[in-house]
């Protein structure tokens, strides 16, 4: 055997011993299990002894090391024997001929054992015999193949059909060994001599097949009381014998292109396997290979398709490790999608009025403006049946979603696969759009009770955390309320202070130092008043009901109070409208949304007004060309109380404008980029008087 055989032979017989050494450990915890897996655990222990006798020869070239080898082959061939014949033992109430055939399989499968260990030892020792000792050791082998199969064929046949499914990847396995035994000694019996390239590369055949019996053994309750091997330990273990298979394979072919390669056979053989090992770390790396590689060993080798206890602790940590609301958004997301190894989703949350759902959070999917209202179909079936729509199916089986029409900005979602409804109670308070997974899955009754179970623990979550904000929200507005207090009495200190000086002025009026002290005082006043003015925000509620208020004119006075401070508004009125409301408050609202576009933009800069019909609806458009706000912020911080981009600001005014508009039934949204601008869409409902209305509830342009 020349030196390139002998490695190829001591990685082929060495990684069968390691990896039936490894499984050996496994089963050695179990070994009180049970006669099943004691006799597992002898086979495997004679195949490690055989494949590391097999390594040591191809290592060392010792006779010693060889006689060991082929001494150890029929008794590995009799520990799988027992174990299977341990397997197909028939019950205590099973009848006599079960009995009797299960006693004749077991004397055949003996009298092999003990023939083929005899015909080694004499071949080995050269003792003469009639027939050629070496060809008995051939033939013996060859015979204890076929019985192998023989009794994997009678174990399978035999067995119920439930136990099929365990016990079908160790039939698999074994029976692949056993088929190339079959080759190799079939071989040798025709050409009278062992291929050497067969013989080396046996160990690796048989460390193929064994993954296989220790996924039947995981699979079995009956001898994996202990044995217990998790769907992440297998899909390492797989990932490992890949590896192994392909460095294999790309150590071959560079052995072969250096051999034939000529004088540029080592150049040649240096540039594949360093192209082997670039492919090896890209692949490594592949989350689609990654997800490919567990869909099928779930699909496969597992019962079912996930390891629950090991999804629950993922998901659970997950949502746990959020920071701040948004995160807890993005991280139900992620989660959600690792489950069905899909790169990205997105969340769309209700809004706090409660009348529609907006994206609160995305993941490796663009950012989206759609909203979606509260009672639309999509919304109500999410919601009546609980439901993962699968895009896929929806697409070429609608009739199963019960007429199910879903909106245009869905549609229109890129590689939109999967729509998860996330429940508290019987309230829907969220709904996640998943991506098309990285590998192919089919989405079965198995992944649908997951993401409904995962759903709903998500949209506790975020229940909760929605809860904590509005505790969070009314504690700072305990907080401003006593702020209030401290101010009120301080204003009651500085008029105290005032009435003192008026009650004094009549005495000390012509008085050159009183009047002076009196102009100090009331300047300090009015320092210490303006102070506390900048601490408090307007806005009590009118006890009238909403009228009739024509928005025209209310633009154009607040057109005329910003010009008189030197600030310049266009105004766009397309159509004299009347929206319903409260005149003040909703001149205090387009105001301030002038105010802070002004504030937003320098002088030069252009801040307009725009008023148009839209539908049942007047449309208030206030816009800017000013420093613009980022995403992140519109999405999670600007209607938010105490919430501001100003140094000096609190937050109230955006939060109480958005407020009030929905309260009136209105809507407010804002599109803003950073350096670019600002612009802000104010949808009123239009004034519908009614015959019973009085016609002085009416502006006089209406009357």
């Amino acid at each position: 055997m020349d030196s390139n055989m002998a490695m190829i032979s001591a990685w082929s017989y060495g990684l069968a011993g390691l990896l039936a050494a490894f499984l050996a450990l496994y089963l050695a915890s179990g070994w009180r299990a049970g006669g099943r897996s004691r006799a597992m655990f002898l086979a495997v222990c004679l195949c490690a002894l055989w494949g590391l006798l097999g390594m040591a020869f191809a290592l060392t070239h010792q006779a010693l090391f060889l006689a060991g080898n082929l001494l150890a082959n029929p008794l590995r061939f009799g520990g799988w024997y027992l174990f299977l014949l341990v397997l197909m033992k028939p019950e205590p109430r099973e009848n006599e001929r079960a009995s009797a055939r299960f006693g004749w399989l077991g004397g055949v499968a003996l009298l092999l054992v003990i023939v083929g260990f005899a015909s080694q030892a004499l071949a080995i020792v050269g003792v003469d015999l009639p027939v050629s000792a070496s060809r008995v050791a051939l033939f013996s082998s060859l015979a204890m193949s076929v019985f192998g199969l023989i009794l994997l064929e009678q174990l399978y046949r035999n067995v119920s059909p439930d136990f099929r499914w365990s016990i079908k990847p160790m039939c698999l396995g074994l029976g692949g060994t056993f088929l190339f035994d079959l080759y190799l000694y079939s071989d040798a019996l025709l050409f009278n001599q062992i291929d050497a390239d067969a013989f080396s590369v046996r160990g690796f055949a048989h460390a193929v097949g064994l993954p296989l019996v220790a996924l039947s053994a995981i699979r079995s309750h009956d001898w994996k009381r202990r044995l217990v091997m998790s769907q992440r330990a297998a899909v390492q273990s797989a990932t490992l014998v890949i590896v192994g298979i392909y460095l294999l394979f790309m150590a071959s072919a560079g052995y072969y292109v250096r051999l034939f390669g000529g004088e540029w056979g080592r150049a040649l053989q240096l540039a594949l396997l360093f192209a082997a090992m670039l492919v090896l770390v890209a692949l490594t790396f592949s989350g689609s290979m990654r997800a490919r590689l567990r869909v099928q060993i779930g699909k496969h080798f597992f019962s079912y398709r996930y390891d629950y206890r090991e999804e629950w602790l993922r998901f659970t940590q997950t949502l746990s490790s959020q920071d701040g609301f948004s995160g807890m958004g993005r991280h139900a997301v992620r989660g959600l999608a690792d489950m069905v190894e899909s790169p990205g989703g997105a969340l769309w949350l209700k809004d706090p009025s409660g009348r529609f759902f907006a994206q609160a959070a995305c993941w490796n999917m663009p950012v989206s403006s759609a909203t979606e209202d509260d009672g639309s179909a999509l919304c109500r079936f999410l919601l009546d049946s609980g439901w993962v729509i699968n895009l896929e199916e929806y697409r070429s089986l609608p009739r199963r979603y019960d007429g199910l029409t879903l909106p245009s900005w869905l549609v229109e979602v890129p590689n939109a696969w999967l729509v998860v409804p996330l429940t508290t109670g019987n309230e829907l308070i969220a709904f996640v759009v998943l991506a098309t997974a990285r590998a192919r899955i089919d989405v079965n009754w198995e992944v649908n009770d997951l993401l409904k179970t995962a759903g709903r623990q998500a949209g506790a979550f975020l229940g909760q955390m929605q809860a904590s904000e509005a505790l969070l929200e009314v504690r700072k507005f305990d907080s401003f309320n006593r702020m209030s207090a401290f101010v009120v009495h301080d204003l009651k200190n500085i008029v105290a202070q005032l009435s003192l000086m008026l009650k004094n002025a009549e005495r000390h009026r012509d008085n050159p130092e009183f009047q002076k002290d009196m102009l100090m005082t009331v300047e300090n006043s009015v320092e210490r008043m303006r102070q506390l003015m900048l601490q408090l925000r307007e806005g009590a509620t009118p006890l009238e009901g909403p009228r009739g208020i024509d928005l025209a004119d209310a633009v154009r006075r607040i057109q005329a109070a910003k010009s008189g401070q030197g600030r310049e508004v266009e105004v766009v009125i397309e159509e004299k409208l009347v929206a319903r409301g409260h005149e003040d408050r909703i001149e205090r609202v387009i105001g301030h949304l002038v105010q802070n576009a002004l504030e937003a933009t320098e002088h030069g800069g252009r801040v307009w007004i725009r008023l148009a019909r839209q539908g049942n609806n007047a449309l208030v458009e206030v816009g800017d060309s000013g420093h613009g706000m980022s995403p992140e912020f519109v999405r999670e911080r600007l209607f938010k109380p105490f919430q501001t981009t100003k140094p000096t600001g609190m937050g109230i005014g955006a939060y109480e404008s958005f407020q009030y508009v929905h309260e009136l039934g209105g809507k407010l949204s804002v599109d803003s980029a950073v350096d670019v601008g600002t612009q802000v869409e104010l949808l009123l409902p239009l004034f519908d008087a009614g015959p019973a209305k009085d016609s002085a509830d009416l502006p006089k342009e209406v009357q």
